[in-house]
């Protein structure tokens, strides 16, 4: 009996309604950390560069991919960094867009966002549950499963802990971020 070459199988089985290994948005940024610093210095001049942003600085080198997750108290840069810092640079060196939008806005506009393919949700977990005509849904769940299944790039601010997010989403949707 033949064995299956998946890799001739899912190009075969690839369409637009289907696609069972999506492509991934993949970018590398030059000088990762130097621009952004860069951008602290435009968007607030008195910035103080923090540890933390070095991996920031590693994942616009490389995501590999992946998308993003900034996770902290108030006050650490992560609004900056997700919502204007990245939007820069990713345009400026890939010629990408990001399409940036606050947590409260995906209950009113989630099926124009969940069109989009780079994504960035400020201050996820601040959104109230969504419910029109007695039908609930939950627009950020739905965004993450896009994402995982249309190989959408997320990009996150949230100052919610992990525990809080599965709280708040449930363990599927964390365990897909």
């Amino acid at each position: 009996m033949n064995t299956v070459d998946f890799s001739v199988a899912v190009e075969r089985i690839r369409t637009d309604r289907y696609n069972p290994n999506p492509s991934k948005v993949r970018f590398h940024i030059p000088d990762p950390k130097e621009n952004l610093q860069k951008g602290f210095n435009f968007f607030i001049p008195d910035a103080q560069y923090l540890p933390e942003y070095d991996l920031i600085a590693e994942w616009l080198g490389d995501n590999k991919g992946s998308g993003l997750i900034c996770m902290g108290n108030l006050g650490r840069g992560k609004t900056v960094i997700c919502t204007k810092i990245i939007p820069v640079l990713l345009n400026q060196y890939c010629r990408l867009i990001v399409n940036v939008v606050d947590a409260q806005e995906l209950n009113s506009s989630i099926d124009n966002i969940l069109q989009r393919h780079i994504i960035c949700v400020d201050d996820i977990g601040t959104e109230s549950e969504y419910v029109k005509y007695g039908e609930r849904r939950t627009p950020f769940a739905e965004l993450v499963d896009q994402a995982e299944k249309k190989g959408k790039l997320l990009i996150l601010t949230t100052n919610l802990t992990v525990s809080e997010l599965a709280n708040k989403y449930g363990e599927r949707t964390i365990d897909r971020l």
